[in-house]
C-alpha cells in the first residue's frame, strides 16, 4: 500500500495530463523552493568565503602565540623568557613588539597614527613584508627606516624613499613636574619612507619601524618588549603549546592564541553568520507555503479520485502519505535544482569574478560540503512539517458532498 501511495503521488508530479491548474501550483512550488534553495546556498558560500578572507587579513598581524605581561607594558625577564623560546622545537620563529600611538608631522600635515616597533625576525612570524606594493620592507640598517599604510601616506603626503623628504613622529612623554622646554613635552625623531603597505581594519593607521626607533622614542633599555609574537611549526597545536609555554614561563606573563587576539572579531562573525542562517530559513520557511497550496489544490482537483480511492477500500492513512509524499517529491526536487543552480552560480563568480565587493575585490566564494548539508537540512525540515501537516485529510471531507 505505501509503494501504491507513492506511486500515485509520483504520477500526480509527474504526468502531463490532468488540472492545469494543480501543475501549475505544483512547479511554482517546485521552483519557488529551488530559488530559495539557490539564494541561501550562494549567500552562506559567499560568506564562507569572506570568513576565510578576513582570517587571511588577520594572520598577518597577529601570530599563532603572542606573549604578554600582566604586570605593565613592558616584558620583564625578556633574557629568560627568550633561553625558553629559543629551546622549544615546537616553535617556527618568534619576534619583539613595541607597539604605541605616535603623532606624525610632514609639511604642516599630521595625523595619530600607531607605531609598531619590530625586530628582523618579525616578518618571518607575520610576513608584512609580501603585502607592500609600492617601495622596499627596511633593511634594518637605519633605525629611522619605515614602512606606511596606504591611507595614512595619502593623508599626509610623505614621499617614498626620499632622502631629502623626512616625516616626523612625536611620542609624548609620560611623568610629572613643570614643562619648561619642548623637549619635556615629547621625544621626535625624523622618519624615512622605504614603502607602502595596503590597510585594512586591522591595519589603519599604522607605521612599521624597526625596534630600536621605538626603544629610543619611548626611552626604553635594549631587548625590551611589550609582546613577543610567536610562530609554531603547527598552528593546530596552538592550546597545548599555550599552556606548556605557561607552565614554563611563570607568573606575570599571559600568552594568548590567534582566535583569543581576536575574540570580539570572531564572535561578530559568528553573529552575522547566525543571522543570515535565520534570515534564509526564515525565507525557505516562507516560501514553502507554496507547498501547502499545492497539496490543498492537488486535494480539492483530486477529491473525487480520492473517494473512489476509499470506496475500493484503499486506507485513508495511505491516501494521507499519498498527499505527504507528493509534497516531500517537490521539497527533494526544489532541494536537488536549487543546489545544482546555487553550485553553478558559485562556479560563474569564481571563474569570472563579475560582481564586485568594492572596485578591485571581487566577492569571495567558497563552496564546502558543510553548505550543501546546512541548505538541504533546513530546507527538508520545512518541506517535511509542512507536507506532513496539510496532508492530515479528514475522512468526512472526501465523503460528503
Amino acid at each position: 500500500m505505501k509503494n501504491i501511495a507513492f506511486y500515485i503521488a509520483s504520477r500526480y508530479l509527474l504526468s502531463k495530463k490532468g488540472s492545469t491548474a494543480v501543475t501549475f501550483i505544483t512547479w511554482l512550488a517546485a521552483v519557488a523552493m529551488s530559488v530559495a534553495v539557490a539564494a541561501m546556498f550562494v549567500i552562506i558560500s559567499v560568506f564562507s568565503g569572506l570568513e576565510d578572507f578576513n582570517k587571511t587579513l588577520i594572520s598577518n598581524l597577529h601570530a599563532d602565540l603572542t606573549v604578554k605581561s600582566t604586570s605593565g607594558k613592558t616584558i620583564k625577564n625578556f633574557q629568560r623568557i627568550n633561553e625558553i623560546l629559543k629551546k622549544d622545537k615546537e616553535i617556527s620563529d618568534f619576534s619583539r613588539v613595541i607597539e604605541e600611538k605616535v603623532y606624525v608631522n610632514f609639511n604642516g600635515k599630521g595625523d595619530i597614527a600607531f607605531l609598531r616597533g619590530v625586530d628582523s625576525s618579525y616578518t618571518k612570524v607575520n610576513p608584512v613584508n609580501k603585502t607592500i606594493f609600492f617601495g622596499n620592507y627596511p633593511s634594518f640598517e637605519y633605525k629611522n627606516e619605515v614602512i606606511m599604510e596606504h591611507s595614512l601616506k595619502i593623508r599626509l603626503g610623505i614621499p617614498v624613499d626620499s632622502d631629502k623628504d623626512f616625516a616626523t613622529i612625536f611620542m609624548p612623554k609620560s611623568g610629572t613636574g613643570i614643562i619648561n622646554k619642548e623637549e619635556d613635552i615629547y621625544n621626535k625623531r625624523d622618519i624615512i619612507v622605504t614603502g607602502i603597505f595596503p590597510g585594512n581594519e586591522q591595519l589603519n593607521n599604522y607605521v612599521i619601524a624597526p625596534i630600536e626607533l621605538a626603544e629610543e622614542l619611548l626611552n626604553l633599555p635594549k631587548n625590551s618588549a611589550y609582546q613577543i609574537v610567536i610562530k609554531l611549526k603547527n598552528p593546530e597545536n596552538a592550546d597545548s603549546e599555550k599552556e606548556k609555554l605557561q607552565k614554563e614561563i611563570g607568573g606575570n606573563i599571559e600568552i594568548k592564541t590567534k582566535e583569543e587576539e581576536n575574540a570580539a572579531f570572531w564572535k561578530m562573525i559568528n553573529t552575522e553568520k547566525l543571522f543570515i542562517y535565520l534570515i534564509f530559513a526564515l525565507v525557505i520557511f516562507i516560501t514553502t507555503f507554496n507547498l501547502a497550496g499545492a497539496i490543498i489544490i492537488l486535494q480539492l482537483d483530486k477529491k473525487q479520485q480520492a473517494k473512489s480511492l476509499i470506496s475500493l477500500g484503499f486506507p485513508l492513512k495511505h491516501l494521507r502519505m499519498t498527499y505527504f509524499y507528493t509534497g516531500i517529491l517537490i521539497v527533494v526536487l526544489g532541494i536537488l535544482s536549487g543546489l545544482l543552480l546555487g553550485t553553478a552560480l558559485c562556479y560563474f563568480q569564481l571563474y569570472t569574478e563579475l560582481f564586485k565587493a568594492v572596485e578591485d575585490l571581487p566577492f569571495p566564494v567558497k563552496i564546502v560540503g558543510e553548505n550543501y548539508l546546512i541548505v538541504s537540512a533546513i530546507a527538508a525540515l520545512f518541506g517535511v512539517l509542512i507536507s506532513w501537516f496539510f496532508s492530515k485529510i479528514s475522512k468526512n471531507y472526501i465523503t460528503k458532498n
